[in-house]
Order: structure tokens, then C-alpha cells, then sequence
């Protein structure tokens, strides 16, 4: 489609390429709509998402500059090596005046700061910067509020620098943790992670293929010298001129990489650059809006997490994490990359490397050197926080949709559940539900009672959320928006006005959220005076936060407002002749935030600003009592101290199902256990198998969601009773949302171990198996916990599917209880009624087997405990209970019980202590049924201590329903408290 107006600097041109079937879903278009889609080129088999519509590495200058520099390239070498207040520090100069270590021919570089610093548990920082003594132009940035406080009081003082030289140079020596050393190679300059000692392995190195670059800022010299930046129509024009950053960092003995989300791509990153690897690009982090991704891709999605973490056999894992808030751009470098490299020194160990780039900011960079799994995600934790506890409710099923219409239809959706004997605990509502687009507003017209709406809701102990985005509208009588304008609270454009973008409401602008100032304010939005029609039962979705603005440098979001016609053709046709750049879907990265920082220096913060400040805002209108709930789709490295991310607008493809997977479980290696996908895929109408399996598997992720875009067939699971056939598909949807209430318990104390140690709920089956490589790529299985293996059925029609059962210990199948053989792949049928889910050999996993509408209308029923023994007749399991909502159990308000079962006995003891305070949870509750598992031979009675009483030892289902074939040992009400002391021994 081509656009021509007199008022445009050029003809704006828009290629786009739509699928057949969303032509229908513009039932309310205008003629104009219709004109301008009908200019539009079809192609039946055509992706939506165009790689050309984003830049790639070859159009971002940064990128293909530390592309093409060859190994050995980094002129730099460390002087000066001291120990300085407890740090190592150095300064990086040229070693030889040449064309290398010039820019321009004009411009030497000047030395730079490097500062090497150790932490508790064996964790290294680095940072390089320019000097503030020799005045740089600015202060470059450095990313606030990530680093929790209590990290920084673990550094250790370092106090001897040790000196070695052999044939590979000088180098200076400190100490690390007990068996490793941080070293500094000299010359050429090199940083590493060793085991101790002279000739003691590295673990990850930095510069070791001599590939680091640092741009420092200068002033122009010529007028005519080329700064600006140009992608399609738009100019960004980088006042401070080149400022990247780009290194090389190696994973020693590493078999494979993981981590840096976000990307629908494998779990095991992919090499790509490389023998074999043709025409790849980096692994982009650059949060942006991305509808209806593809997957198997590197580009960048919606959040972004500068953590890698490595993994072999031989080693185990390390991790590196680069606190760096700009555009990053990541090579996985495929075995033999540098072949030809003469700087490559002979070595035994294996390694991966990879190369970083970055558009700015500064090196801060983390080594965690693991050497476990946990060790690492513990270690990375540790420096930007643990997850945050959930309320209990959040951790149940979600039921969402672009829109419900007005609240008839929310109270008829809220009692269909009912009337099908589905529980659900939230119901969400999207934009449709405001004033025209104006958050904290609520259209009366279709909302007339709000607060009656959330109470009747609340009455059976459900909530609802409501979403808050980034982009306010420019409206004067829009209180927000007037306060903000005159407070001067907004992003500014490259002029210091008030930037003014596109999104849902029209003319839009942005709060600065990186001013704790302007944070404030907007948690004070979120009391129940100033949000009208809220209650404190309410809860927040952050959409849109990368931030997604309709009208920037890369156009994708142009084309969605066409063919979702979801602003008045007015606003489309002021876009068209306003000379403002199509080509948009973010902020430019000239703007201006607190402190004359640029939007290239933060762009991949911003939305966790705004994601912290909501929490805030949830907590403070709690008076400080209640766990926030918000969920974000853009996310940063600390988001996991706010609330839950989904992995934003899927598609309803196997594919997109499949993908899931390895998203969610990269987001649990990089600190973000609370997360999930859209089940069913928000954009297009799933079949009733692939909507069915998705029930399946979403039971099992972290959050469970169910969401579907405005233009979708309405597919709340009783919506397919037409005839038996569908009737027993709205019964399978059913019985996996029971298996998720059912396995409450055991989630929210898996919610709880993430809480207190970064250890996510969702796992890769490396992580519970290091050493089995068959587990090492393996992205189509996953634990939950340490005790269940979940297993997806990813392709239609499928009628077997392999699964493979890791250890030596026998896995026993949830639904039936057969035992299958450890360290095989088993073929199995497919079943229509669930997906392959085992329980572990030697776990003890809680349930709660009476189904109620709503998690708290659980809160009082009693346990149900699945006792799965290994060869040695021993299992072990943890409960963990609090009241579900406040903060209380920061001072010890909590039972945290351990379950052992070992020579026929089943004993409850206490976990964890109180960490201050007087604070005491109560609970009655009962263990109402024990289930043995592989018990032979099988016990008659059994006896319950301190009591004293005798209980009989009976045959029953696995399952109260839904269950099938053979039952199994039972001990039914042994009339044990889940908050006492207690055994019980079989005979």
C-alpha cells in the first residue's frame, strides 16, 4: 500500500502481508477502512510477522560493527592493577598507538576504569566505565533499583593481589570463594573465573577471544560527520554520538547455553554464527510489541533478560549476567566460528562462546559460578531478587478474554462456570471496559456498578483484574493526564516537549517511571478513593509496557491498528498526514527520561519501572498488609519481585503450544517463576484438540490463563455442549482445571521454594538431572518441582508419544499409578483425557481433592497425601501454608511442614523458623487420605503417635474422579493436623 500526502517529507510505504482469514474480523470498518484494506496485498500463504518489519543486525549500526571485528581485535591491556577499598582495580589502555585504537583518526582513546569486586557465594562483578576524572561528556548510565540492597552488604573485602607470570603473560590473582580465583590477564587484557590455583580450570571468561570494544563518548568534529541513525523514515539523532559496547564471554566445558529471554525459540540456545550457520541473527533483547510472533526465532519479544547460564556434564552450570538496560544484541558462536583465529592458545576444555553487543551503557557484569543449577539461579537471585510470593488465588485458573462486554456478561460467564462445576478464581477485563481508553476510569454505559460487580465476585472468593497501560491520554479533562502535564511527569521528545505517541486511546504520551518521584504518585492512583469503582478485591494487568507506541521506528503495531480497526478512522487518517513516521513500535530512542538520560540507555527497563510501580501502588492501598497481584508482559531483570509475565499476543497454533514450553522454562532459569502463555493462543480460533491439550498442559504452567483476542470465537470451556462429542470436550477442559485446583498445594509450596531460594516452579529436567545429557535439549518435558514430570502432546491427531523418564528410580503415572522404568524412553498411547504427567520415585506430593468455585472456598478442606517410593521403600515431601494473602508470613506466620517416609513409617516434622516477631498461622486442617504408592507387601493397620490410634490400611482410587485402573494402598483419615508433630507406622 502506498500512501502520498503533500504534508509528508516522502512517500510513506507499507508492505504488508495478512492471512485471508482476518479480513472478516473488521465488522464495524468504515468505508475508508475498507478502501485502505482493500489496497493491501494478500498472500493466502504468508506470515504475519515479516522478519523485514524489524531491524535486523545488518541495519543496526552497533550490531554490525562488533560483527565484523576479528578476533584479537581489542588493542586494550591492564595497567596500573591495585587493590583499592576492597576492590581490584586497573585502567585499560592502547598498547601501541594505531589505526585500531583511534576513532576516526582523531579521537585517542582514553583509559578506562576497570573494578573487579567479589561477593558471598562466590560471585565476581565487573565493571569498566570511562573515567570521571578526565570529564567525559556525560555520565553514562547505569540501571537503578535492580540490585537488591542486601546484595551489596555481602561484598567481601578483598585485601592481597597475587601475581603469577608463565608464557601466557602476567596476571593478578584475588580470591573469589573457597576453590575458585578471579584473575586479570595483563596483556592482551582478559578476565576470568578459575578454580584455584595456578593451573586451575577457568569457568567463564571475558575477552579471551579478544573481541571487546567500548565507544566512549566525544565530541563532533565535523558537521558533516555522519551520527544519525537511519531505519526507514525515521532518524534517531544520537547527540552523544557512538557510545556500544561489545565483549566475547566463554563458558567453559559447557555443553549448551540457556537463558537471555525473551525468544520463541528452543530452550538449548542455537548457534548462530558459524560453520553451517547461514544468514542467522543474533539473539535480539529489545522489548517491543510483537503480535503473533513465529517461533523457532531470535528476534526479541517483550521483555528482556541480559542472564545467560551454561550447562555440561562435565563442569555443570556457570552463569553471566550484564545489568544493561540498552538494546543488546547476542551471538552463540557454533564450534569452529574462528577457525582461522591465530589468537586462539591451546586448550583442553571445551568451551561455548558468545559475543554481546550493546547500543550503550556500561560494563556491569556479573560471574556466578555455579556449579549446580540451583547454585546458579540462587546465585543470580541472590543480586536482583527472588520472586515474589503470590496471593494463593493467583496461583489458580485465570479466565480472560478482549472484552467482556458489560457486566451482564461478566455475572452470566461468572455462573456458567458454576453451572459446569468449573472453578475459576479471577476474571479479567481488558481495555473496552474504561472510559474511552482512560485507565482508572470504567465506562458507565456497560459498568454502571463496578464495586458491586467485584463484591458479588468476592462474595465466593473470586477477584477481578483490570487493565492499567503506560500511555496516557492526551485528553484536558482526563484528570490523569492534566495532573501529569502540569506536574511536567511525562517523557519528553528530543526537543523537551512532551513526547506525544500513538496507541489504543489516539494521542498519547508516557509516564517517566524512571523517577521514583513520578512512581509514587502513581501508586497513590491506586487507593480505592482515587481509582473510582475499585475495591480491594481488584487487581492490575500492565499491557503495552515496553513501551508500545503505534507511531516509531519499527512499524508492525501500523499495520495491527489497520487490520484490528480499533480507533476511529479519524485518528487513522490524522496518522497518514501528520508527517509522523509510520515505521513505529516503541519510544524513539532520543527521548528524554529523569535526568537527561535517552530512551536507548533504559528502553528495556521502562516497563519494569512501571511494573514496580503498580505492585507498589497495590501494596500501599493495602496499608502494606496485601500481596500485590499485577501481571506485565514487558519484564527486566528483578521483575520477579513484582508479580507474574505472560508470553504475550500467541498465536492458537501447535506450534505456539509447543513453544511454551522452552519460553516458560527460560523465564524460570532467569529468575521469573510466576509465568505463563495465553492458553488456547490469544490470536485466532483453535481447534477443540489443540484448545483442549492446551487446557492440559496450561494446568501445569505457573500461570494459568486463558485469553483470547476481541475478534475470536467465544471459547469458555462449556461452549462446546452441542452434542456428546463436544460435551466430553468441555469435560476434559474441566478435569484439567480440576488437576490444577487439585495440585494447589503442592504449587503454592513450589511458589513458596521460589520465594526463598530463586529456584523456579517450572524446571528443565537438566536441573533436577545435571548429569543425564539426555535431558540437556530436551524442551518438550518439564518438572514441576522436584517431584513431577509433565510431558505435552505438541502435533494433532497424535496417537503415541515418546517420553523420556530421567534417573534410575521408577516414575509412576498420575492418573493410573503404573510404574515405568527410570533412564528409558517410553512409547507411549496418547490419551484424549490427559497428557503424560508422572509422579518421582521418593516424593511426597500434597493434594486437595474436594472441588470447590474458588481456591478459598478451599481453604479449610483437608490434604491428601501421594506417598511414591523408590527402591529403597523412601520418599520425602514438604507442605508449606500460610494464610494466602498478607505478609505475615515474613515473620514466621506460616506452617512449613517435612515429610519422610522411610523403614514403614510416615513422619510430619517442622520446616523453617520464624525470622521475627510473635506472628502464629493457625490451620485445623487434617490429612484426610495417605496413597502409597509401590508398597510391598501390602500392611494391614497402622499406628497413629502421639495418639495412640489405630487406623486401618485399605485399597482405593489414585483418583476421587476421573481416575482409572487398579487402586491402591490407603490410609483414610488417620484424623493427623497438618500444623502438629506426628508419625504413623505401618504393620
Amino acid at each position: 500500500m502506498k500512501i502520498t500526502s503533500p504534508s509528508l517529507d516522502s512517500t510513506l510505504t507499507v508492505s504488508v502481508t495478512i492471512l485471508i482469514h482476518l479480513r472478516p474480523f473488521t465488522p464495524q470498518k468504515s468505508p475508508k477502512i475498507t478502501e485502505i484494506l482493500d489496497q493491501l496485498t494478500i498472500s493466502p500463504d504468508s506470515m504475519i510477522f515479516l522478519h523485514n518489519e524489524f531491524r535486523n543486525c545488518n541495519q543496526t549500526p552497533f550490531c554490525k560493527r562488533a560483527r565484523s571485528r576479528k578476533p584479537g581485535a581489542c588493542p586494550l591491556v591492564a595497567i596500573d592493577v591495585s587493590i583499592s577499598n576492597g576492590d581490584l582495580v586497573a585502567k585499560l589502555i592502547p598498547k601501541e598507538k594505531s589505526e585500531e585504537n583511534t576513532e576516526n583518526g582523531e579521537n585517542p582513546i582514553k583509559p578506562l576504569v576497570l573494578t573487579i569486586s567479589a561477593y558471598q557465594d562466590g560471585i565476581m562483578r565487573l565493571k569498566i566505565d570511562e573515567d570521571q576524572n578526565l570529564s567525559p561528556r556525560k555520565k553514562r548510565f547505569e540501571v537503578p533499583d535492580v540490585i537488591v540492597p542486601d546484595f551489596v552488604n555481602k561484598k567481601l573485602w578483598l585485601q592481597r593481589l597475587k601475581e603469577e607470570e608463565n608464557e601466557e603473560g602476567i596476571f593478578s590473582v584475588v580470591y573469589l570463594s573457597d576453590g575458585y580465583e578471579g584473575v586479570i590477564r595483563r596483556d592482551p587484557f582478559e578476565v576470568f573465573v578459575r578454580e584455584s590455583g595456578k593451573n586451575g580450570k577457568k569457568v567463564l571468561s571475558l575477552n579471551s577471544n579478544g573481541l571487546f570494544d567500548f565507544e566512549q563518548l566525544r565530541d563532533k568534529k565535523e558537521e558533516n560527520e555522519e551520527w544519525e541513525e537511519r531505519f526507514r523514515s525515521h532518524t534517531d539523532t544520537r547527540p552523544y554520538g557512538p557510545q556500544s559496547i561489545s565483549f566475547d564471554v566463554s563458558f567453559y566445558d559447557a555443553d549448551f547455553v540457556y537463558g537471555i529471554p525473551e525468544h520463541a525459540t528452543s530452550l538449548a540456545l542455537k548457534p548462530t554464527r558459524g560453520p553451517g550457520v547461514e544468514d542467522s541473527e543474533p539473539y535480539r533483547l529489545f522489548n517491543l510489541d510483537v503480535f503473533e510472533y513465529i517461533h523457532d526465532s531470535p528476534f526479541g519479544l517483550y521483555g528482556s533478560i541480559p542472564f545467560m547460564v551454561s550447562h555440561g556434564k562435565s563442569k555443570g552450570s556457570s552463569g553471566f549476567f550484564w545489568l544493561n538496560a540498552a538494546e543488546m544484541q547476542i551471538d552463540v558462536m557454533g564450534p569452529g566460528w574462528n577457525n582461522e583465529s591465530v589468537l586462539m592458545l591451546p586448550s583442553d576444555q571445551k568451551r561455548v562462546d558468545t559475543l554481546w553487543m550493546s547500543e550503550a551503557g556500561v560494563v556491569d557484569a556479573f560471574f556466578f559460578i555455579g556449579p549446580g543449577p540451583k547454585d546458579v539461579v540462587r546465585q543470580y537471585t541472590s543480586v536482583t531478587g527472588k520472586s515474589a510470593l503470590p496471593q494463593l488465588f493467583a496461583t489458580a485458573y485465570h479466565q480472560c478474554r478482549w472484552n467482556y462486554r458489560d457486566e451482564e456478561d461478566v455475572y452470566n460467564v461468572d455462573s456458567k462456570f458454576d453451572e459446569h462445576d468449573i472453578p475459576y478464581d479471577v476474571l479479567w477485563l481488558d481495555i473496552e471496559h474504561t472510559d474511552g481508553k482512560k485507565y482508572f476510569t470504567w465506562d458507565r454505559m456497560l459498568f454502571p456498578n463496578p464495586e458491586e460487580m467485584q463484591n458479588k465476585l468476592a462474595a465466593k472468593g473470586r477477584r477481578m483484574v483490570t487493565i492499567v497501560d503506560p500511555h496516557i491520554k492526551r485528553d484536558e479533562s482526563y484528570y490523569i493526564h492534566k495532573e501529569a502535564s502540569e506536574k511536567g511527569y511525562y517523557v519528553k521528545d528530543a526537543t523537551g516537549k512532551d513526547f506525544d505517541g500513538w496507541c489504543w486511546p489516539g494521542s498519547s504520551s508516557y509516564l517517566d517511571m524512571v523517577n521514583p518521584e513520578i512512581r509514587s504518585w502513581w501508586a497513590e492512583k491506586f487507593s480505592c478513593k482515587n481509582y473510582v469503582g475499585s475495591t480491594p478485591s481488584l487487581y492490575i494487568w500492565n499491557d503495552m509496557n515496553e513501551p508500545s507506541v503505534f507511531n516509531g521506528p519499527e512499524k508492525i503495531n501500523f499495520i495491527r491498528l489497520l487490520i484490528m480497526n480499533l480507533i476511529l478512522i479519524e485518528i487513522l487518517e490524522v496518522m497518514l498526514i501528520s508527517a509522523r513516521d509510520l515505521s513505529v513500535v516503541t519510544m524513539p530512542r532520543d527521548a528524554l527520561h529523569y535526568g537527561d538520560v535517552e530512551h536507548r540507555e533504559l528502553h528495556n527497563a521502562y516497563g519494569y519501572y512501571f511494573h514496580m510501580a503498580t505492585a507498589d501502588g497495590l501494596v500501599k492501598r493495602g496499608d502494606g498488609k496485601d500481596r500485590p497481584f499485577v501481571l506485565s508482559r514487558a519484564f527486566f531483570p528483578g521483575s520477579q519481585r513484582y508479580g507474574a509475565v505472560w508470553t504475550g499476543d500467541n498465536s492458537a497454533e501447535w506450534d505456539h503450544l509447543r513453544v511454551s514450553v522452552p519460553m516458560i522454562l527460560t523465564l524460570g532459569l532467569t529468575g521469573i517463576s510466576f509465568s505463563g502463555a495465553d492458553v488456547g493462543g490469544f490470536f485466532g480460533n483453535p481447534d477443540t484438540e489443540l484448545l483442549v491439550r492446551w487446557y492440559q498442559l496450561g494446568a501445569y504452567y505457573p500461570f494459568f490463563r486463558a485469553h483470547a483476542h476481541h475478534d475470536t470465537k467465544r471459547r469458555e470451556p462449556w461452549l462446546f455442549g452441542i452434542d456428546l462429542v463436544q460435551e466430553r470436550n468441555t469435560e476434559l477442559m474441566k478435569e484439567a482445571i480440576h488437576v490444577r485446583y487439585m495440585l494447589l498445594p503442592y504449587f503454592y509450596t513450589l511458589f513458596r521454594e521460589a520465594n526463598a531460594s530463586g529456584i523456579p516452579v517450572a524446571r528443565p529436567l537438566w536441573m533436577e538431572f545435571p548429569a543425564d545429557e539426555k535431558t540437556f535439549s530436551n524442551d518438550e518435558a518439564f518438572m514441576v518441582g522436584n517431584s513431577l514430570l509433565v510431558q505435552g502432546i505438541f502435533t494433532q491427531r497424535a496417537k503415541h508419544v515418546s517420553v523420556y523418564l530421567p534417573g534410575e528410580q521408577p516414575w509412576y503415572d498420575m492418573k493410573t499409578g503404573t510404574a515405568y522404568e527410570g533412564g528409558a524412553t517410553h512409547k507411549l498411547t496418547v490419551l484424549e483425557d490427559s497428557i503424560p504427567a508422572f509422579q518421582r520415585a521418593g516424593t511426597i506430593i500434597p493434594r486437595k481433592d474436594r472441588f470447590r468455585r474458588s481456591s478459598t472456598q478451599m481453604e479449610n478442606d483437608p490434604y491428601t497425601l501421594v506417598i511414591a517410593l523408590n527402591s529403597s521403600m523412601a520418599a520425602e515431601g514438604e507442605l508449606y501454608v500460610d494464610d494466602g494473602k498478607s505478609f505475615e508470613f515474613q515473620q514466621g506466620a506460616f506452617i512449613h511442614r517435612r515429610f519422610t517416609f522411610s523403614n514403614g513409617k510416615l513422619t510430619s516434622s517442622k520446616m523453617g523458623t520464624a525470622t521475627g516477631g510473635n506472628n502464629k498461622f493457625a490451620s485445623e486442617c487434617t490429612v484426610e487420605r495417605i496413597i502409597l504408592l509401590g508398597l510391598s507387601p501390602a500392611p494391614k493397620n497402622a499406628l497413629v503417635k502421639p495418639a495412640n490410634q489405630k487406623v486401618d490400611v485399605e485399597w482405593g482410587p489414585l483418583l476421587l474422579r476421573g481416575g482409572k485402573g487398579k487402586s491402591f494402598l490407603t490410609i483414610r483419615k488417620p484424623n493427623v493436623r497438618i500444623a502438629d508433630d506426628w508419625t504413623i507406622k505401618l504393620s
